[in-house]
Parts: structure tokens; sequence; C-alpha cells
């Protein structure tokens, strides 16, 4: 079995993919059209499977892993043309969270 990719070996994968194109990255606005695209079909996805508007006979069977994948692909070529590390990102986002809401949630209790 392989090792699992870290963020930075998507974004160098990704980053090796889109540059092996003359047009490289889309302008920022196109990705960040690409992205609620993507986020739109996701969330259509989710509506399938989760909730009461199933799909019809007449459309074309997706899945949650691919469109999952196909938003976490325009994401990363978001972050890779705008020069952002989504490793460091992410660390920043957390810290966020875990000192701005560290008493808004209630805590699960540790078994000993």
């Amino acid at each position: 079995m392989s090792e699992p990719k870290t963020m930075y070996t998507m974004q160098k994968e990704v980053d090796a993919y889109i540059s092996s194109f003359k047009e490289g990255y889309f302008p920022p606005m196109e990705l960040i059209a690409r992205l609620t695209e993507e986020l739109g079909e996701l969330s259509r996805e989710v509506q399938h499977v989760h909730g009461m508007k199933k799909k019809k006979s007449s459309e074309s069977a997706s899945t949650l892993t691919e469109e999952t994948g196909d938003l976490l692909f325009v994401l990363i070529c978001f972050a890779n043309a705008q020069g952002i590390e989504l490793t460091e990102a992410l660390d920043t986002v957390l810290n966020k969270f875990k000192t701005r809401d560290a008493d808004r949630w209630t805590k699960k209790e540790e078994i000993e």
C-alpha cells in the first residue's frame, strides 16, 4: 500500500498537471466560478443521497467521492494560482478555531 498523499504533494501533483498545458491556471474569478459550480454539484449529490429529492432515472450516476474530488481539485488549483500553501492555511484556521472557539462547543468526556 502506498503512503497517503500530503497536502503539499497534492498541490505539487496538481501543479505539475496544470503546468503541462500552455494555458496554465485559469484566472482567479474563473476558478472561483468553477469552485462554486463544483460545490453546487456536490450539494446536489448530497441532496440525492441524504435529502428528500432523489435522482431522476435520466440523471447520470455520480458519487460523493467523485464530486468531493472535483471540488478539492479546483480548490487546489485556486490555491496554487494564488501562491497559497494549503497546509499553512489549514493550520492557521485550526489555530483560530482552537483559540476563539475553545469553549464554544461541548467537549466529549475523555475515557481512561
